[in-house]
């Protein structure tokens, strides 16, 4: 299953793909895309467990880079 969200406060392309990363290794996570310029994360993932990859996900986000927010599109 793929969403789309709105991500805001990154502060640069490196912090983008840094934060990238970091969600690849989310288990469940199929794969990530975060553009930096677009504010826009793409993510697809197993969609049997989406609320649990959420809170992973989100978990990851406040580690990696705590001033970000994630809105769902």
């Amino acid at each position: 299953m793929c969403c789309k969200f709105k991500i805001k406060g990154l502060d640069c392309a490196n912090c983008a793909a840094e934060l990238e990363r970091a969600i690849q290794k989310v288990d469940g996570v199929e794969s990530v895309n975060i553009s930096f310029m677009t504010e826009r994360m793409e993510i697809d993932y197993d969609a049997s467990n989406k609320e649990e990859i959420m809170k992973k996900i989100r978990k990851v986000i406040k580690r990696e880079e705590p001033d970000v927010e994630l809105q769902e599109i």
